[in-house]
């Protein structure tokens, strides 16, 4: 598998407290002085093209809470070699800016959506915005942030009731529903026993609506298996990273908020690309570690590293 994929962490700050990942009890963040600035990720992701990175993605924390992040889209599409830029977003601030990042150059959008109903979204997020999220939903299939995915984590006991309704909007919309097995992370999130399989959420999926198809689908390099209810617009995709392990196709490497670099989400192994820079280093001298990330790839995989304890919302998903 050639890895040209790079997840970007712009901020480990969030504007939800949700329960799997980073709840109200947690909250410990990065000093300022110590997130990479704009230019700093602009340097580091011309020099990840020059090693063949072709696809970037924006994450977080909650990326559109970072000041200006409009002004890093449009440098980021800016490199050439960069063949796709996208961003994973909760959606509460989208609905006001989908368009101007549209037009900075996004082409692409995920949205997390944990319940389709109001209470239950509050219970997992701590905030009642879930009609806000919907507005920002609606916005990017309006300005052509496509195709638009929404990301959902199933908690045994919290919202596996809701997987009919979500997996419903794949029907009506031109979505793609994508369910995300739960994998505890810290010490703040719910425990292992809240995970549910993907096999169990299809087998709720299959009995309530029919059968799902397989679909042909463009990003065949991800980790998830898409499939379509009967006359949907939409589709439906599983991402099993408990129970299954697609670890020799996996394409990506991480850069966290304060400029580290990470070969795979469940390794305790990172390179300290923002050291190098902030102490002067020259650009062959980066490269020279990027390129030893890039070729130890594969050799720090959750197949042989110990399973860290660490925060979604500082590596970024």
């Amino acid at each position: 598998m050639s890895v040209n994929y790079l997840r970007i962490s712009v901020t480990d700050k969030c504007n939800l407290r949700c329960i799997y990942c980073h709840p109200l009890s947690g909250c410990d963040f990065i000093e300022r002085k110590e997130i990479l600035r704009f230019e700093e990720i602009h340097h580091i992701v011309r020099l990840f093209v020059r090693c063949g990175i072709r696809k970037v993605r924006l994450t977080g924390g909650e990326p559109l809470i970072r000041k200006n992040i409009v002004h890093l889209v449009r440098k980021l599409a800016n490199i050439a070699g960069i063949e796709e830029l996208a961003l994973t977003t909760n959606g509460v601030l989208l609905e006001p800016v989908a368009a101007e990042l549209k037009d900075a150059g996004l082409q692409r959008i995920n949205i997390s959506v944990d319940s389709a109903e109001r209470e239950g979204y509050k219970y997992i997020t701590g905030f009642d915005l879930l009609p806000r999220v919907i507005k920002g939903i609606y916005k990017a299939l309006e300005v052509g942030l496509t195709p638009v995915k929404i990301n959902t984590v199933i908690l045994k006991g919290i919202n596996e009731s809701q997987i009919p309704a979500l997996a419903q909007m794949s029907v009506y919309l031109p979505l793609t529903i994508r369910f995300i097995e739960y994998c505890p992370t810290s010490k703040y999130a719910k425990p292992a026993s809240a995970y549910v399989p993907n096999s169990e959420v299809r087998k709720i999926i299959e009995h309530k609506f029919g059968p799902l198809s397989p679909v042909l689908v463009s990003d065949v390099d991800g980790p998830a298996l898409y499939l379509r209810l009967r006359n949907s617009a939409g589709t439906i995709g599983f991402i099993s990273g408990r129970s299954s392990i697609f670890c020799q196709k996996c394409n990506r490497l991480r850069l966290t908020s304060d400029g580290k670099v990470s070969p795979c989400l469940y390794s305790t192994h990172h390179y300290d690309v923002k050291k190098l820079i902030r102490g002067g280093a020259g650009d062959e001298v980066v490269l020279d570690l990027l390129k030893k990330i890039l070729h130890e790839k594969s050799g720090y995989t959750k197949l042989n590293s110990p399973e860290p304890e660490f925060s979604m919302q500082n590596i970024g998903g």
